[in-house]
């Protein structure tokens, strides 16, 4: 059974399932600290779940889940110095698991929906200058010609503050929010343009091979 991983709170009663250091399958306990980590440096679509729960080499690939059983992620990744638990591990949230899963029925291939957008997280400097209150959000800086984001309106200088009503905080987090949908997916984004916040829908679609394969017929 796969949560809603959206649904995570900060605070929520988390167990880590593992075989830590190969001695066996080990089960500890803790809490939810912090949700949508980004940053970390573990991959190009990073959105983790943090939890205390003692997480230790040999936990990766198990199971977060929550005290109703329900799975909230998968134990990826900690902080740590020393290669031991520190209390600071991350979990890949159960909604991207979702999409993997559905790619491994769909004949293994998995190909992430394209936005077709290049951007960059806007930062406080770049709030100001936007006339934001604070940092948040991604500010396109070219959008390609036809892709889904040009067909729906979006331009250069826009600044995408949301994604299904989810809030996009920095670029990691908006490739997550796209990379757990599906192609062809008619996606709500709130768009900062010419100084308000507008709607705009966009129709997913999978990414332009580049180049192009060379079929053998």
């Amino acid at each position: 059974n796969l949560a809603d991983s959206d649904n995570v709170l900060v605070g929520d009663i988390v167990l880590a399932i593992g075989n830590p250091f190969g001695i066996g399958q080990t089960v500890t306990s803790g809490i939810v600290s912090a949700t949508a980590r980004t940053q970390q440096g573990i991959s190009d679509y990073g959105f983790f779940i943090q939890t205390d729960a003692a997480v230790n080499p040999g936990n990766s690939g198990g199971a977060l889940v929550g005290i109703d059983g329900a799975l909230l992620g998968i134990n990826t990744a900690i902080y740590s110095r020393t290669g031991a638990s520190n209390g600071i591990g991350f979990a890949v949230p159960a909604n991207m698991v979702k999409s993997v899963l559905r790619a491994a029925l769909n004949e293994g291939q998995l190909v992430r929906p394209w936005l077709g957008v290049k951007g960059q997280t806007v930062t406080t400097e770049l709030a100001a200058g936007l006339g934001l209150d604070r940092a948040g959000g991604v500010l396109v800086d070219d959008v390609y010609s036809g892709g889904p984001a040009a067909l729906a309106g979006i331009n250069p200088g826009d600044v995408i503050m949301a994604v299904d009503g989810k809030e996009i905080i920095d670029e990691q987090g908006l490739n997550f929010r796209i990379a757990t949908m599906q192609e062809g997916d008619e996606v709500p984004l709130a768009v900062l343009s010419d100084g308000f916040i507008q709607q705009r829908s966009v129709a997913l679609d999978l990414p332009p091979e580049n180049p192009p394969r060379n079929t053998i017929k």
